[in-house]
């Protein structure tokens, strides 16, 4: 939609030596996903792979799982009191038959591009069970140097961030480190749904054999959405959250954070993490 990305003028400073230019922001612009008709939630987003967002919501609020489920996602048409269409308004339609859970249809979540779900009564009603529990038989097993590339390619792939500088990214690796997608928007949390949400329109659930690897740090919610996919591997840039690494224990997920060179810490889920050396006591 040509959205993506906007241009707006802004005054440099570079060096005490003043200019004026047009700059490449980020677009942000508001997202309300309805479920069968009923509003559920609204996030700030960068457009662009809505419909996948969409879907990809809906697997971590544990009311997707399988291709079957979706019966269709449009563009609400008039959309404005004006009639005309924002495309910042979906409509999901479940496929006749699927059992919606009530903490999708009591609440209304607000999301924002910083936080993500931040309008959840409590934390147990963030817990949400999976349908997908990490069952990656044998397991994964990756090691050390093959993590440390991850970061780089990351980078590389990322094509809207080389023009704003403002975009988180998140990306899923096969265990032999091929890329497998990627997806970047102003929110991680958003970046991660819209890969779960492609995974789940393509059939590809669980993904199981997958490394999840986001730009920024792992909050509780990105590790939530990586056990509802069925990803046993969460890498990080930056740094986990108390609650990420203790819902990483809780479900068998391989959780590392400040993944950046060869260096990484290892919150959880070591048996998969292939060392030549044993780790060092203490």
């Amino acid at each position: 939609m040509g959205r993506v990305t906007e241009r707006r003028k802004v005054l440099r400073i570079r060096d005490e030596q003043v200019s004026s230019r047009p700059d490449t922001l980020v677009a942000e612009e508001p997202l309300e996903i309805r479920l069968n008709g009923k509003p559920l939630a609204i996030t700030m987003r960068t457009p662009g792979d809505d419909f996948a967002l969409a879907a990809g919501f809906l697997v971590s609020e544990g009311v997707l799982g399988a291709t079957e489920e979706l019966q269709s996602i449009v563009y609400c048409a008039g959309a404005t009191k004006e009639g005309s269409n924002t495309y910042n308004v979906v409509d999901v339609r479940t496929a006749p038959g699927v059992v919606l859970p009530d903490i999708t249809l009591e609440r209304n979540v607000y999301t924002t591009s910083s936080c993500g779900l931040c309008g959840k009564a409590s934390l147990d009603a963030v817990r949400t069970t999976t349908r997908f529990a990490i069952d990656d038989t044998p397991p994964v097993r990756i090691g050390p140097s093959l993590l440390a590339s991850l970061p780089d390619r990351l980078r590389e792939a990322q094509r809207v961030f080389d023009r704003t500088g403002g975009l988180h990214a998140a990306a899923l690796f096969s265990e032999a480190g091929q890329l497998l997608d990627i997806r970047e928007d102003v929110g991680r949390h958003n970046a991660v749904d819209k890969l779960v949400g492609r995974a789940l329109q393509s059939g590809a659930l669980p993904l199981s054999r997958a490394i999840l690897l986001v730009s920024g740090r792992a909050s509780f919610e990105l590790a939530q959405k990586a056990v509802m996919a069925g990803i046993p591997v969460l890498a990080a840039v930056s740094a986990p959250s108390s609650l990420a690494v203790d819902l990483a224990v809780e479900t068998g997920l391989t959780l590392v954070g400040f993944l950046r060179g060869p260096n990484m810490n290892v919150y959880a889920g070591e048996h998969r993490i292939a060392l030549r050396a044993a780790a060092a006591q203490g």
